[in-house]
């Protein structure tokens, strides 16, 4: 059984987090509205790494934009 090993450091951003899941899904064509264990494990992580990789970029942003000050 797997481990589940991420937690949320900041509390107030769950509701963001699991706003900024279902966005994703959305646009990848997942469905998130109904049972979550439904879906595979390859739809998952396709969400999850796409949510990762944007988060990255605008992190990456904003320390640029921060740098140009």
């Amino acid at each position: 059984m797997a481990r589940k090993n991420n937690q949320i450091v900041v509390r107030e951003a769950r509701q963001a987090l699991d706003n900024f899941k279902y966005e994703v899904a959305n646009e990848l064509g997942v469905n998130y509205n109904g049972d979550l264990g439904a879906l595979t494990s390859r739809q998952n992580g396709y969400v999850g790494g796409i949510m990762v990789k944007r988060m990255i970029q605008a992190a990456e942003s904003q320390l640029a934009g921060k740098q140009k000050m």
